[in-house]
């Protein structure tokens, strides 16, 4: 069983919303699902209010005690798995990780043949559907990786 890590920038939309979706989905697939921010705040908070209420309208829910955090790049090894929302956080995550991890960091879309390299769009600054159309973006997503790892194309070093 493998570890995966979702990032974002903030870690309090589009990753914890993808935490969220993936341990409901792949748990049975990834031993550890976690998610953190590129530029996350380094004291932590909540979820978006308007992310979690997304959530619940989806039938998903996070652990009570859920903060946010940033990506510790010291650990990155630690993940077999590194999905991020955006090409601008793969970019930043593979410029400042160990050259032995920059495989394994990846755009969550790369597992939808018709989303392959496309962005999460982040939610944050509109309306409340925008976090509907992610949570939609993301099952897609993880019913990909599912299919992936039924179909044994999903391999971990």
């Amino acid at each position: 069983m493998a570890a995966l890590l979702l990032v974002c920038t903030a870690n309090i939309c589009r990753s914890p919303m993808a935490e969220a979706i993936f341990k409901a989905r792949l748990g049975d697939v990834f031993k550890t699902i976690a998610s953190a921010g590129v530029h996350a705040d380094p004291r932590g908070g909540p979820v978006d209010a308007r992310a979690a209420a997304a959530l619940a309208r989806h039938k998903y829910s996070l652990d009570r005690k859920w903060r946010s955090r940033r990506v510790d790049l010291e650990q990155l090894g630690k993940w077999d798995l590194v999905l991020a929302m955006e090409s601008e956080h793969v970019e930043a995550l593979r410029r400042k990780a160990a050259p032995e991890h920059h495989a394994r960091i990846l755009m969550l879309t790369d597992f939808v043949p018709e989303l392959a390299g496309q962005d999460i769009p982040d939610p944050y600054f509109g309306p409340a559907a925008g976090f509907d159309a992610v949570i939609g973006m993301i099952e897609r997503a993880a019913a990909s990786l599912q299919m992936a790892a039924r179909e044994g194309r999903l391999k971990f070093a």
